[in-house]
């Protein structure tokens, strides 16, 4: 199987602790080096999981002629810039969501040499929960759908992390917010034509800590979501259809190497006995999601999301933080 080789911009956690391990287990890629803006702290990176290579800034990284993909886990605010630079170096980018801040911000990507792939790292759509999930909605099994409801938080109050920072993309919104938005248009194969958001700001941070949201996907479909970063960890989906109901139980930190399930109720009892449980086989959506970038950078096949779905992931968060000003439905 041919290899491509991966550098990765930045020792964010979620890199170390998730992404890479994930990449480390698919057949078609090689981690070939790591960068930092501190060469120790890349080293130690590298030496932790294996990384042959470790450079002590981007740029000499962007300069390795063996270098295939980046990997791109900076700050939101430099998601951006970054990618651009990737792109005009020769690369391929996989850069962690949200892809900017702004729509307008975002819209710089199409500047990017267009031979080369960019693609925004929703992991959840190569997750076979939910690849079986929109399979079970698209058979009509659960009848004509009615609305989605999602719940995603954790509690994070410390001032130092970097997603209670406003200035570089922090808050419930821009972390997690976007992943019910995502999975939404995933799931129902639409975009929302409408949406509204009450908001609830930290007085110290000013990003917002409990965001809730309405997306109106058109032909009567609603999804509502709650997403916060002081709340108690929770994560669940539901879809619910004039017949049955559809939950994934761990719709986005699905544990990596693990069995998953997803479960179909067809209401018979109230408190939810009556529902089957289909488990999904052992899988690694990071795995998942890196083999099939790579088998597009080989030409294999065709990535289903580019720049132009990115922008519309942001103007969707953009008319959400605009609704919060002006109290009224927002058009993306």
């Amino acid at each position: 199987m041919t290899r491509v080789k991966w550098g990765i911009l930045g020792a964010a956690k979620i890199g170390l602790n998730r992404v890479i391990p994930g990449m480390l287990k698919a057949g078609n890629v090689e981690v070939a080096a790591i960068a930092s803006r501190d060469l120790a702290k890349a080293r130690a990176a590298a030496d932790r999981l294996g990384i042959p290579t470790a450079y002590g800034s981007y740029e000499e990284m962007l300069a390795d002629p063996e270098i295939q993909v980046i990997y791109n886990p900076l700050p939101n605010n430099l998601h951006v810039e970054w990618t651009l630079r990737a792109t005009r170096a020769g690369k391929h980018v996989l850069s962690e969501k949200p892809m900017g801040m702004s729509a307008a911000d975002t819209e710089a990507l199409r500047g990017c040499p267009k031979d080369r792939l960019v693609m925004e790292a929703f992991m959840v759509r190569f997750h076979p929960q939910w690849i079986r999930a929109r399979e079970i909605v698209r058979s009509g099994r659960l009848g004509t759908i009615r609305t989605l409801q999602m719940l995603f938080a954790y509690n994070n109050p410390d001032p130092a992390n970097i997603r209670n920072k406003l200035e570089t993309g922090g808050g419930a919104l821009m972390d997690i917010g976007c992943y019910p938005m995502v999975g939404g248009r995933f799931l129902l194969d639409a975009d929302p034509q409408r949406v509204i958001a009450l908001i609830d700001r930290d007085p110290t941070f000013g990003t917002d800590r409990l965001s809730s949201a309405i997306l109106d996907f058109g032909q009567g479909r609603h999804m509502t979501f709650a997403v916060s970063t002081q709340a108690n960890p929770y994560q669940r989906l539901q879809v619910l259809g004039t017949d049955a109901r559809l939950e994934i139980v761990v719709p986005v930190n699905a544990p990596q190497g693990e069995e998953t399930k997803i479960l179909i109720d067809d209401g018979s009892a109230p408190d939810g006995s009556s529902a089957v449980v289909e488990t999904i086989a052992v899988s690694d959506q990071y795995t998942l999601q890196a083999e099939a970038f790579s088998r597009a950078v080989l030409g294999e096949e065709t990535l289903a999301w580019g720049v132009e779905d990115s922008i519309l992931n942001m103007r969707i968060l953009d008319a959400l933080f605009r609704s919060e000003t002006s109290g009224k439905w927002e058009t993306p």
